[in-house]
């Protein structure tokens, strides 16, 4: 497993972490001043947000670099399966997949969505899904963007997902067999499984993203309450320890939705916390 007690350069900041992804909260920093910011607490990286690119996807992308930093990723394409699937997620994905490529973002986060209407249980859903990833994983590795399917926390199936553990992303893959389709894991949506291990071991190379937070045990809100690593009960050494031994070796991507704690807290003081916490607590 990576040291990184004296060493931030695999840390990445996913911009949720300040509040961009919801209107009305952060600091409503620029994102030249994220940029510079992160550059001078030691950041390697950055994931951003389709709503905060926009037009600017190959400026961003350029600031990016000029500061020192990589671009990590990009949040993330519509849902593809669900109540909630717009009728346009063929053309949002496909979109999705380009403003990656401009950015200069290997990896492009994929949330399913929830249930297909219709349907009962999750198998017929993920089939849907597989189907529906076939029909844009050609363009995504045509534009050297690796889509990587997220699953999540179980109290999210339904609305959000069809996919609950890496088990079910390591299914979807072999189903797929593409190249261009991989797997995110992220603490929040992966802490409990006691099977965890075992599937990064099978997801093997097909492993592109891992998210850094903690699960609050007392937590308030499913969605906008996650915890800065160290304050909660995931064990993130050991999961770390899975996924790394799996072989993976990218950036540890720190993706804190905190309506009430660290949206409300200077972005300075999150960002120095948070690279204090990476080097002694993940």
């Amino acid at each position: 497993m990576r040291d990184f007690s004296a060493d931030t350069s695999a840390l990445a900041l996913n911009t949720a972490t300040l509040g961009h992804n919801l209107d009305g909260y952060g600091a409503g920093w620029p994102l030249e001043r994220v940029i510079d910011a992160c550059a001078a607490h030691g950041f390697g990286s950055i994931v951003f947000w389709q709503r905060e690119i926009g037009t600017r996807a190959v400026e961003i992308g350029n600031r990016v670099r000029a500061a020192g930093l990589d671009v990590a990723g990009l949040c993330r394409t519509p849902y593809l399966v669900g109540r909630d699937r717009p009728d346009t997620w063929l053309e949002e994905t496909r979109a999705s997949i380009e403003m990656a490529a401009a950015l200069g973002a290997p990896v492009l986060t994929v949330v399913s969505g929830g249930t297909e209407p219709g349907t009962k249980g999750v198998a017929e859903t993920q089939k849907i899904l597989a189907e529906r990833l076939s029909q844009v994983v050609e363009h995504a590795a045509a534009c050297n963007v690796r889509l990587a399917v997220e699953p999540l926390n179980p109290m999210f199936g339904g609305n959000r997902t069809c996919l609950m553990t890496v088990q079910d992303a390591v299914k979807l893959c072999d189903l797929i067999g593409h190249d261009a389709l991989g797997i995110a894991v992220d603490v929040y949506h992966v802490w409990w499984d006691t099977a965890l291990k075992d599937a990064c071991a099978k997801a093997g190379s097909r492993l592109v993203g891992f998210h850094l937070c903690d699960w609050l045990e007392n937590t308030t809100d499913m969605l906008l309450d996650r915890g800065m690593m160290g304050d909660g009960v995931a064990d993130l050494k050991a999961i770390r320890r899975a996924v790394e031994g799996a072989g993976y070796s990218g950036p540890c991507e720190v993706e804190i939705f905190s309506r009430k704690t660290w949206w409300e807290m200077d972005p300075e003081t999150v960002l120095r916390v948070i690279s204090e916490r990476f080097r002694s607590v993940c």
